[in-house]
């Protein structure tokens, strides 16, 4: 594993980047964009499940939501591997990287749980129960990669 992650340190798309004055700043700002824009989407969207914001329409709201929070997690995934692989072997070694893999793990499959449980297609509103236990667990599970990440610059 470790010549593997050495050798994506290596490649010279990743030396490059590392090398750029330029690159590495716009890829860093690129994943804090995604990040605050899946994190906006999430917990607006986990805030309506929970009764917030009554006077939007659930479905169409609930709906834009969910592309919207897809989009950002491609946008953070692509950029955070790029941040990743300028320094693959020290980040795979970090516990707290680890633990942050695991919990977008975890808040991943609370999301796809989330929308195979609860559709967000017709007029009405969740039932409660299953759905509001989902969006509080998504949304300590979102915040939880939030901090997890914010260590890794620091640790």
């Amino acid at each position: 594993m470790a010549e593997f992650l050495a050798g994506i340190e290596q490649l010279d798309f990743v030396r490059g980047l590392k090398a750029s004055f330029v690159a590495y700043p716009i890829v860093n700002a690129l994943h804090i964009m995604a990040i605050g824009a899946l994190l906006t989407s999430v917990m607006l969207m986990d805030l309506r499940v929970c009764g917030a914001f009554r006077a939007l329409p659930y479905a169409a709201f609930v709906a834009l939501l969910r592309r919207t929070a897809l989009g950002a997690f491609a946008g953070a995934l692509v950029t955070g591997s790029l941040l990743f692989s300028v320094k693959a072997s020290t980040y795979a070694a970090m516990p707290v990287f680890l633990a942050k893999m695991a919990l977008i793990l975890l808040a991943g499959v609370n999301f796809f749980a989330f929308m195979r449980l609860i559709p967000a297609t017709g007029d009405d509103e969740p039932a409660g129960g299953t759905s509001t236990i989902l969006a509080v667990l998504s949304m300590v599970l979102w915040t939880s990669v939030l901090f997890a990440g914010r260590f890794i610059g620091f640790l």
